[in-house]
């Protein structure tokens, strides 16, 4: 039954991102200028939580945008409406509907879907990912010399150590190809499905990875923070690889 709501949930979504796409909607601004929120964000996450309420009306949620909804619930509900909203905001269709469902404080379902590349990416816990129904895995890469690798970078990091663009000069230095999609959920699904070899970032919220951390984990693939330590989608850093090139990329995100 979680499985069917959280497929419907992501469907709503979807529609909503849709409907909305390279048309007229608002745009406003939160912290900083460039991190956005749209119209067919709220709308989206309206039509998700509607959807969940209908079967799970005690489940706790924590949303990008209404926050948490706090209950007595041991279910949680992590959304996304919209992962990569400038790139929506924008036109750019690479952007996504991402939802996590945690239970007793564990990952166990994740999904992320693009509808304008018509890609729906599964996990659950225990029986592998998916795309569009069809099992999928991380590369076999190697070694890091010739991994094809992603990123993306906060809004803004002034007192941030082990600085972003350092990091990002290190492996451009090393030869890498680097790309930036602007959408994490869609990052770690391209590892999932070893499009990418690897994926970092510095300044995650818990809706920005959970759903594309259990895919990357169900696809055979590794997740950690800066440190090496097991990820979890409370905490800013976030390492992604196929887990052959792991410890090389950690070594160096933290060269001093």
């Amino acid at each position: 039954m979680l499985k069917q709501t959280l497929l419907k949930a992501t469907q709503a979504g979807a529609k909503v991102l849709q409907h909305y796409f390279d048309g007229e909607f608002e745009v406003t601004s939160k912290d900083t200028i460039n991190n956005l929120v749209t119209e067919a964000d709220k709308k989206a996450e309206a039509a998700i939580i509607e959807v969940i309420r209908e079967d799970y009306p005690s489940h706790f949620i924590l949303s990008e945008e209404v926050g948490e909804i706090k209950t007595d619930s041991n279910v949680k509900w992590i959304i996304d409406p919209i992962d990569g909203t400038v790139n929506f905001a924008h036109g750019i269709p690479i952007c996504c509907v991402s939802i996590g469902v945690e239970q007793d404080g564990e990952l166990i379902l994740g999904a992320v879907y693009n509808p304008f590349m018509n890609e729906f990416f599964f996990a659950q816990k225990g029986f592998g990912a998916t795309l569009n129904d069809k099992i999928i895995h991380v590369s076999k890469k190697q070694d890091l010399a010739s991994a094809c690798l992603v990123t993306g970078f906060p809004y803004k990091w002034e007192t941030m150590p082990n600085d972003p663009v350092r990091v990002f000069e290190r492996f451009i230095h090393h030869g890498n190809p680097v790309r930036r999609l602007g959408s994490a959920a869609l990052d770690l699904c391209w590892v999932a499905c070893g499009r990418f070899d690897g994926f970092w970032e510095h300044n995650l919220q818990a809706w920005d990875a959970a759903a594309g951390y259990l895919i990357v984990k169900e696809a055979g693939g590794m997740v950690t923070d800066f440190s090496g330590t097991e990820y979890s989608v409370y905490q800013k850093q976030l390492l992604a690889t196929n887990g052959t090139i792991h410890s090389d990329m950690l070594k160096v995100i933290n060269q001093q």
